[in-house]
């Protein structure tokens, strides 16, 4: 590999993408040469463009960022991958490191950790965020149930503790600033969850937001 890191962003939220782009114009080594909207694309321009590494949503239309490790390791594709993610479900963690992926990212993580990350898996290491790893190590020390065994509501829905922390927020009335304020996140970031915990529940204001909350008992 040369000294510059050849990176595809593939995620299907442009904002995503976009707000990736700017956190690494500025980084010599670091260039992005392909972006994908899905999975299936994703695997097109890994095939075309052969990255060095691949910076990968886990829930994207068409293949899931799972479904595309597995495809990409069952070709023998050795790119390297970060898995970038809102969810920090345990399954989802396990699910995407025995899949192959290399790292795993939350979003909403720092530029010095994101960049660390990325760094740390294009030389071949491995990078998960503080969360993450107290997570593998839980499974390491204390084994759960097979993944197959655990289908709760909220895993199947994929609704992680800090959205459930959004969600209460939402239906007591909090705005986005409100929000950010009350759990120490930025503006966008309380933006990004808000986004992504309505599209996940397929609701389009808050009043849908509160019958399916309380249609599934999320609070």
């Amino acid at each position: 590999m040369s000294d510059t890191i050849r990176v595809v962003l593939a995620d299907d939220h442009v904002f995503v993408r976009d707000g990736i782009k700017s956190l690494l114009e500025n980084e010599a080594n670091i260039v992005v040469v392909g972006e994908a909207t899905d999975g299936l694309e994703a695997l097109t321009i890994v095939d075309q463009l052969h990255p060095d590494l691949l910076i990968l949503d886990i829930r994207m239309p068409n293949l899931t960022g799972i479904e595309v490790v597995e495809k990409l390791r069952s070709q023998n594709n050795l790119v390297k991958i970060v898995m970038l993610s809102m969810h920090e479900s345990e399954e989802y963690v396990l699910k995407s490191i025995k899949a192959g992926a290399d790292g795993y990212l939350l979003k909403g993580s720092s530029k010095e950790e994101f960049l660390k990350a990325l760094h740390t898996v294009a030389n071949g290491g491995k990078y998960f965020s503080g969360d993450i790893s107290s997570i593998l190590i839980g499974q390491l020390t204390h084994p759960t149930l097979p993944l197959e065994s655990k289908h709760s509501l909220e895993e199947e829905l994929l609704i992680t503790k800090r959205e459930k922390e959004i969600l209460k927020l939402l239906l007591s009335g909090k705005g986005n600033k409100e929000i950010a304020e009350a759990l120490d996140i930025s503006k966008r970031t309380a933006e990004v969850h808000r986004f992504n915990l309505m599209k996940k529940l397929k609701v389009k204001n808050l009043m849908e937001l509160s019958n399916k909350a309380n249609e599934f008992s999320l609070l």
